[in-house]
């Protein structure tokens, strides 16, 4: 027997986003006017706007324009780590990103997805740790649940579907470790 889905039956009613309505909703708005606009370069005022959202923001953070940010109470960065142009953090789980990062422009870091096992689509959530040192590649996408951990590179367009071990360097979709990273000094 053969199922099929029925999205009309989808369920959302367990997931929990954190802060309440008038906080989602004022975020909403300032996520538009000041993240996801290139009207403002500041990356400054930006840091502020995450912490005064209850985002946890490193010294030095650099955050470019055009990014979308989905819950910066679920956001935890730390020092000297840069996000780039038109990256998408989609924190419907926590992320945590570690010191001296690099989120390459156009990059997803994705804590949600759907049971595609189940017919009614239900959501499921994963969080997602970057540890230090870590480089996600221009328009990769880092999936739910996963740890990059420590100085691991994930290169350009590629996707993370399984934990990335230290000082790996993963390509592909999905990314299969190519080679060890070495770092000079």
């Amino acid at each position: 027997m053969t199922m099929q889905t029925e999205i009309n039956r989808y369920d959302n009613s367990t997931y929990k986003p954190g802060g309440n309505l008038l906080k989602r909703l004022c975020w909403y708005y300032v996520n538009i006017l000041f993240f996801k606009s290139g009207m403002i370069p500041s990356s400054a005022l930006k840091c502020t706007l995450l912490r005064v959202f209850g985002a946890k923001i490193g010294k030095g953070v650099n955050i470019k324009p055009c990014i979308n940010i989905k819950y910066p109470w679920r956001l935890s960065i730390g020092d000297y780590t840069w996000i780039g142009e038109n990256s998408w953090i989609d924190n419907l789980d926590n992320v945590i990103i570690g010191k001296n990062c690099c989120i390459s422009q156009g990059a997803m870091l994705l804590c949600g997805n759907h049971n595609f096992k189940k017919s009614t689509f239900d959501l499921i959530t994963g969080e997602i740790t970057l540890e230090d040192g870590v480089w996600i590649g221009a328009f990769s996408i880092v999936c739910p649940g996963i740890r990059c951990k420590s100085h691991a590179v994930l290169a350009v367009n590629s996707v993370a579907t399984r934990d990335l071990d230290p000082y790996g360097i993963y390509q592909g979709n999905p990314a299969i470790k190519v080679k060890d990273r070495v770092i000079n000094t």
